[in-house]
């Protein structure tokens, strides 16, 4: 998102099974780990047991046990072995369920210096790496895989007004370093929506704001990105309470993920409804929002009244 990792580390806590939430100190998500948990879960609600069954016949923590059920941590073999005995799984299933376990740690893209930025960063340029296509409703923002390097350090020095210079430099690095997703042999399909204001906004003053707009102008030529402004024209509209990513995956066993980013944290959402509410309401936007030629033409026009 725009304004993601523009935020200090913050702990949440999480209300259900549909909910992935980044906490301190607990292993960064990925796609895989996130299969294996909901193959286990699935498992489990298939042989009619509760956790406290799993726990009294296996001896796993139930604690333990919700964290491995919800993408937290990742178990052990002997513990994934013991939950296949109890659920009374088989080749080739449980080849398959044991080879997602081998893959659970593999990161897709994270630099060795990322272990001091935020965990709900680093959980977002995981899934991000490892996404097929992003749709992402930005208000007040550039969206940030769009966003250039002095753009982004505008950003984040006025939303980070208390981080050092250091800090800083850290966060404009790891986004520029995410841009290479859409730059990749087979880049990430990009469908960003943005409110007009974010393009008014002079961030960072006018040359940083119009080679921002200049490079959206740009990026805009290529295939797999489509870029929409809902204009001030539109009224109100369904993006306002707030910015939202939707991340889709190639493979159909990784369904879509949600995030969302505010003040109080920030949360993966992962249950179907969830899904669904948020892929309506970026199909709303993107029927609001200006195609992306009458886009086009406005980021020109803003250009213009900034020579």
């Amino acid at each position: 998102m725009g304004e993601l990792m523009s935020r200090q580390n913050r702990p949440s806590s999480c209300a259900d099974e549909g909910l992935v939430v980044v906490t301190p100190k607990r292993q960064i998500p990925t796609v895989r780990l996130r299969r294996l948990a909901a193959e286990l879960r699935r498992l489990r609600n298939g042989s009619e047991l509760t956790r406290e069954d799993v726990t009294n016949r296996t001896g796993i923590n139930e604690a333990t046990l919700y964290r491995i059920e919800t993408a937290r941590v990742r178990p052990q073999r002997r513990t994934l072995v013991a939950l296949l005995d109890l659920y009374e799984v088989r080749d080739p299933h449980r080849g398959e369920v044991l080879a997602l376990l081998q893959g659970a740690n593999k990161q897709g893209w994270l630099r060795p210096y990322h272990s001091e930025l935020p965990e709900e960063y680093t959980a977002y340029i995981s899934f991000e790496s490892e996404a097929w296509e992003v749709r992402n409703y930005e208000s007040l923002f550039v969206p940030g895989l769009l966003q250039t390097e002095d753009y982004a350090r505008a950003v984040i020095r006025g939303t980070l007004p208390m981080a050092t210079a250091e800090a800083v430099e850290q966060r404009v690095q790891a986004r520029v370093e995410r841009k290479y997703v859409l730059t990749k042999d087979d880049p990430l399909r990009l469908w960003a929506i943005t409110d007009e204001a974010a393009l008014r906004r002079l961030v960072g003053g006018r040359k940083v704001m119009r080679e921002q707009l200049e490079h959206l102008a740009r990026v805009m030529q290529e295939p797999h990105v489509t870029l929409q402004a809902i204009p001030f024209s539109a009224g109100a509209h369904a993006g306002m309470p707030g910015s939202f990513v939707l991340m889709g995956f190639a493979d159909a066993e990784d369904p879509e993920i949600v995030y969302l980013d505010s003040m109080a944290g920030g949360l993966f959402l992962e249950a179907e409804i969830d899904v669904r509410r948020y892929g309506v309401m970026f199909d709303n936007l993107r029927a609001q929002a200006l195609s992306p030629d009458g886009t086009l033409s406005l980021i020109t026009e803003l250009i213009g009244d900034m020579l």
